[in-house]
């Protein structure tokens, strides 16, 4: 299924959704397949917002998805999670962005190198995905656009079968974990600089 198809998919269900709350599996079963995909990018896209708390909270659910991701054998929604309900509205209204965004994104993606961005890729991907939740609860300045961007990029590279956009996902996961890191060693120092002033 082509990420086109996917967006028609998605917006075909947002319109058949049943009445009353939602659960988690039907959403799932909504996106035959592709629902890791789209998850990475419903959590990953808020973190962008400058709204303190979105990246604490999201953070957890990322660290769930990654621990998911690290099962070589898992496909499905853990029943459990599956059992999980939202309301009517948000559900259908989740469907219709991630079709919007589909539709303008798949203009810029195409299956390639698919290798990198199919089942073998469950477990690096997995691994990943944690160390990127772990940069977004911490609390480090403009810390959470990198890392959200490589799982946002993720997300849409597992939908396309792109791998070209997967190594690109990579590569601004491993610069998010460079400057990470710099700015922690500088924080570190800073606080060394003012403990001896102070001493």
């Amino acid at each position: 299924m082509s990420i086109r198809d996917l967006a028609s998919r998605l917006r075909a269900k947002a319109g058949q959704l049943p009445p009353g709350p939602v659960p988690l599996a039907t959403l799932a079963e909504a996106h035959g397949g592709a629902w890791q995909a789209s998850l990475l990018v419903l959590l990953a896209a808020p973190c962008l917002l400058p709204i303190p708390g979105v990246g604490s909270v999201l953070s957890v659910g990322l660290a769930v998805l990654g621990l998911l991701l690290c099962s070589a054998h898992r496909q499905d929604l853990p029943p459990r999670l599956g059992r999980l309900h939202l309301p009517h509205e948000g559900a259908s209204r989740s469907l219709a962005l991630l079709a919007r965004f589909y539709d303008f994104i798949y203009r810029l993606t195409r299956p390639r190198m698919t290798t990198l961005a199919g089942p073998s890729t469950r477990w690096w991907l997995g691994p990943m995905t944690l160390l990127m939740a772990v940069l977004i609860f911490l609390p480090i300045p403009f810390g959470n656009v990198l890392p959200a961007v490589s799982l946002m990029l993720a997300g849409v590279a597992l939908a396309a079968k792109d791998g070209l956009l997967m190594l690109v996902s990579l590569g601004v996961g491993a610069g998010a974990l460079a400057t990470s890191g710099l700015l922690l060693a500088l924080g570190w120092q800073a606080c060394m600089a003012l403990v001896g002033l102070a001493a």
